[in-house]
């Protein structure tokens, strides 16, 4: 089954948290955290999507609530919005419940057309939301459940995405990886930290849906960055697995 390369790129603090930390160092590290993927003149994975869980959409993206018809019917199977984007943010919603208030994502200097990845759970009602507002989805997974290497699979069949980044939550990333549908790990190491235990971790087992389980890398680059950050490129060891 055809798949994009798959990157996790992504900017932790020095104890390898994701979220954001009151810092002004945080600020540069995510500056250039997103100029090394998503400024077109210099990104460097030359990527044409990026994929985000839930909880990382609806922390950072301006939503609605939504009143869907329940009595609505669409047709089966998957919707391509029209006209074809230069960047894709994908964002990874099973059950349909994410109000979007437009049709893309500005970010890192890129406006980036929304693919919404469902599972067989969503309604019609969120189907016929989605379509109405011109909003691309694709249904990978039975039951409430998705298929990750299904949804990587359509993403390259259906919109031509070769190489994707990751970009988290924990969760994700995590089950990705494990999976070994991950082909690079790159982090922008922040010179920060804040021992807030709640703040969620570069990479997170959930049962159910991944394993505590040993994984192995390879460094690509080890490269100094501004301001006292690093960047830090691996390959994965599929030999330690």
């Amino acid at each position: 089954m055809k798949k994009p390369y798959v990157i996790i790129h992504t900017h932790v603090s020095l104890d390898g948290k994701i979220k954001t930390v009151d810092s002004p160092k945080f600020q540069t590290t995510s500056q250039q955290y997103q100029e090394l993927a998503l400024y077109p003149d210099e990104q460097v994975f030359d990527i044409k999507g990026y994929l985000n869980g839930r909880t990382t959409t609806e922390d950072n993206q301006p939503l609605q609530t939504l009143e869907l018809d329940d009595a609505v019917e669409v047709p089966a199977g998957d919707f391509v919005a029209d006209g074809e984007a230069d960047m894709y943010y994908v964002s990874i919603d099973r059950k349909g419940v994410i109000g979007w208030t437009r049709n893309y994502v500005d970010y890192g200097n890129r406006r980036a057309h929304v693919i919404e990845v469902l599972s067989e759970a969503a309604t019609d009602g969120y189907k016929d939301f989605l379509r109405q507002n011109d909003i691309s989805y694709i249904i990978a997974g039975e039951g409430d459940s998705l298929d990750n290497e299904f949804v990587l699979h359509k993403l390259y069949d259906v919109f031509g995405l070769e190489r994707l980044m990751i970009g988290g939550g924990g969760v994700l990333n995590w089950s990705y990886l494990q999976e070994g549908l991950v082909d690079e790990v790159s982090l922008v190491v922040g010179p920060f930290a804040d021992g807030d235990p709640d703040n969620p971790s570069l990479f997170t087992a959930v049962k159910g849906l991944s394993e505590i389980e040993p994984l192995s890398f390879n460094l690509i680059e080890a490269k100094p960055l501004e301001d006292s950050a690093v960047w830090l490129h691996y390959a994965i060891d599929n030999d330690s697995k």
